[in-house]
């Protein structure tokens, strides 16, 4: 067949991209715009091979091979199908795991059922060459794609660079078309700024209960008797005061201010500065404390989002997830909210809605529960502990407050 097929080491691809324009293979310094590379991938390939393309596959490793956002982006795009290996943690290094099987075993079938005239690999493992012999045996041009590496030498497998029929560099100024270092705070780089819906998380003012409680607590933490001990040592009084230097406590450390009761905490709780700021939407141990200004029994009783879906209203759920909804943090919260608002019945939940806003930032216990676990199946829990990533959870969250504050204005309006 007269067509073309591309298969893509992404692990290859980008971690080289890395090293040329932000200097490490590491791929958290790099911003991919994933459409603007496949489209590049596709031009090039017909472009060199003169041959229409039959489809791009991209060859990646993943966390028990859940597809992570990068991923549902890529494998809903037209003639891009996405395979996914394991990525496994070794000493400190991810390592990807059955990646090169899986292109060897691709490229070996394409050439074998003639599915194709050409191939192009973006790779540099050398374990593929006995995969590109085949192809090569059965008739198939092999094109083999570099990227420029940052030394200036070569990046590949020799033995693949002598067995390719031709080889193409993919150079800075290709690469820069849909992938950018990512700039960091310092010296010669301006700080990033947040995007708006999460810097007003981060800034939303503490409830006065808690900043009157925090006052109380900093007034008598100087020096205190607990337990039949005179006052804190020097040492015991600059490891108090390091918490401080963040500014920001969470919730947690603003349920430890009072008691079960309700009442303020003995003055050797934590202190923390009255003008602090919320960093977190909701918590357990700071909702569900008895006593404090939060969540009501209103609140309490809103239904969740699986008390209010029906089967087959999970079944549509659950495809839309996979072909429509692209996994990043902002979307994802934006999706739970407007499936829960437009299932929520008229009465009397609406009316609990406009409770819901004077909790801004926090989020009921139960739904925020419950919104964090759905955003996990977006894979986007951080691979070091299983928890999702701190500022990825303030984007779930500012999406989720996106859509629960346009329908309540509305109705204030129409009231």
């Amino acid at each position: 067949m007269d067509r073309c097929v591309v298969l893509v080491d992404a692990g290859y691809l980008l971690g080289a991209a890395a090293s040329l324009l932000a200097g490490e293979p590491s791929r958290s310094r790099i911003t991919v715009d994933h459409s603007a590379l496949i489209q590049g991938l596709r031009e090039r390939a017909e472009s060199e091979t003169e041959r229409p393309l039959l489809r791009i596959y991209w060859f990646d490793g993943a966390p028990d091979r859940v597809p992570q956002p990068e991923h549902r982006r890529l494998r809903v795009m037209q003639r891009v199908t996405v395979r996914l290996g394991a990525l496994t943690r070794s000493d400190g290094r991810w390592a990807q795991k059955g990646v090169d099987a899986a292109m060897h075993a691709e490229l070996t079938e394409l050439a074998r059922n003639r599915a194709c005239s050409d191939i192009v690999l973006v790779t540099g493992d050398g374990d593929l060459l006995p995969g590109l012999m085949s192809a090569k045996e059965h008739g198939v041009a092999v094109h083999l794609w570099a990227v420029q590496a940052a030394d200036g030498d070569y990046n590949q497998s020799e033995d693949l660079v002598a067995e390719a029929d031709e080889r193409r560099v993919l150079d800075r100024a290709w690469i820069t078309k849909a992938v950018r270092a990512k700039e960091y705070p310092g010296a010669c780089a301006p700080p990033q700024v947040p995007r708006p819906e999460i810097a007003a998380i981060l800034s939303a003012p503490l409830p006065e209960s808690a900043i009157a409680a925090a006052e109380q607590a900093a007034a008598g933490a100087d020096v205190v008797e607990h337990e039949g001990r005179p006052g804190r040592t020097e040492n015991e009084t600059r490891e108090s005061a390091e918490p401080l230097s963040r500014g920001v406590p969470t919730p947690k450390d603003l349920a430890a201010l009072r008691g079960p009761s309700g009442q303020p905490a003995p003055s050797h709780a934590q202190p923390h500065p009255a003008n602090a700021t919320l960093r977190w939407s909701s918590d357990k141990g700071w909702v569900e404390r008895p006593g404090i200004a939060g969540e009501g029994p209103e609140t309490a009783m809103l239904p969740t989002l699986a008390q209010l879906t029906t089967a087959e209203q999970r079944w549509a759920d659950r495809e839309e997830d996979i072909t429509t909804v692209g996994g990043d943090p902002f979307e994802v919260g934006q999706v739970f909210a407007r499936r829960w608002l437009a299932r929520m019945p008229d009465e009397p939940d609406r009316g609990h809605l406009q409770k819901l806003t004077t909790l801004y930032p926090r989020i009921p216990h139960r739904i925020d529960g419950e919104l964090l676990r759905y955003a996990a199946r977006f894979g986007l829990l951080a691979h070091k502990d299983d928890q999702i990533d701190e500022h990825d959870r303030y984007a779930i969250r500012a999406g989720f407050w996106r859509e629960v504050d346009v329908p309540v204005e509305a109705e204030s309006v129409t009231e």
